[in-house]
């Protein structure tokens, strides 16, 4: 058996609780990975809250989280590029049941799913990047930033645009990003050019002419507004409407992600480079009142960087 988060019902972070589980078993193309740490995500409290139930029937009790980082304890028998004590990290796949989150002692995870974890970085660290870095990086090939342009990115101060103010500038790009006034010194601190203070200004009264629009707060008329001809926004935090879509000589797109070991080794080797700076903003621990703290610190949408519960204590 296993500790892991669990809620029985949608709703508040009060369904929160810490319970007895049974550890998962593998499939033969999976590893089981003993955590370390996990992080949380805001995907993570809509999913409490019900608002996944479109997308997955899943089954309670229900466990949460989609970051995992710690020590491979179990192989699959096709598995041939990872062994029993590799320090690992990963964004796993959904489970459909709902029962496989990283919000546990053990996690499942598909073998191709899996990037070494970089030896310069702690495992708390670690667990603060797949699901966050890998949006980032994605929603940036998405949006085809090449040096040279100009990008806006919404919201950068938080965990995706943390990373994606830096991963930008290794691209070689002009940043804007938008921020509240105590956190311009932070952003630009990671790379940002320009920053724009949401509570004073609008961003088509600040910026024109820009080449990518990543929106992460569901302002997307105004970053339509501020794209050039041929300039491309994708968003992550919004629907769009049929006009939007079509809005003339512009691309306008919703972003999700496509997690894989390739892209998340391709973020390593940054790490690995000191390229990649990793801010985590609070650490908790997987209990029941750890849990709900996590869940109410990211639902004030005032973290800076990434929330993480550390499920076991490093040893150096």
């Amino acid at each position: 058996m296993m500790k892991a988060a669990i809620i029985n019902a949608y709703g508040g972070s009060e369904q929160l609780v810490v319970a007895e589980q049974a550890i998962p078993h593998i499939q033969q193309d999976e590893v089981l990975v003993e955590n370390m740490a996990t992080s949380i995500n805001p995907i993570d409290y809509k999913a409490r809250q019900g608002l996944m139930q479109g997308m997955f029937q899943w089954q309670f009790p229900v466990t949460l989280g989609w970051d995992i980082a710690g020590r491979i304890v179990a192989v699959g028998q096709d598995v041939t590029n990872f062994k029993v004590g590799d320090a690992v990290f990963a964004r796993p796949d959904i489970d459909p049941t709902g029962r496989n989150g990283s919000y546990a002692e053990y996690t499942v995870v598909k073998a191709d799913k899996l990037a070494f974890k970089p030896e310069n970085i702690t495992f708390n660290q670690a667990a603060a990047v797949p699901l966050a870095a890998l949006t980032a990086l994605q929603m940036l090939e998405k949006l085809q930033v090449k040096a040279g342009h100009k990008v806006l990115i919404q919201a950068g101060a938080g965990g995706v645009g943390i990373y994606a103010i830096q991963l930008a500038k290794l691209m070689g790009t002009y940043v804007a990003t938008t921020a509240s006034q105590v956190n311009h010194d932070f952003v630009a601190s990671l790379g940002a050019d320009q920053v724009i203070d949401y509570h004073a200004y609008q961003i088509q009264d600040v910026l024109s002419d820009y080449d990518a629009v990543f929106d992460m707060v569901g302002d997307i008329d105004n970053g339509i507004h501020i794209l050039k001809d041929g300039g491309h926004l994708v968003t992550i935090s919004a629907q769009l409407t049929a006009q939007q879509q079509q809005t003339p000589n512009k691309t306008i797109t919703t972003g999700w992600l496509d997690t894989n070991g390739k892209d998340l080794t391709t973020l390593a080797d940054y790490i690995t480079k000191n390229q990649l700076q990793i801010v985590v903003d609070s650490i908790y621990p997987l209990t029941t009142e750890g849990m709900r703290a996590a869940h109410q610190r990211s639902e004030t949408h005032h973290a800076r960087g990434k929330i993480v519960v550390e499920i076991k204590k490093e040893t150096v």
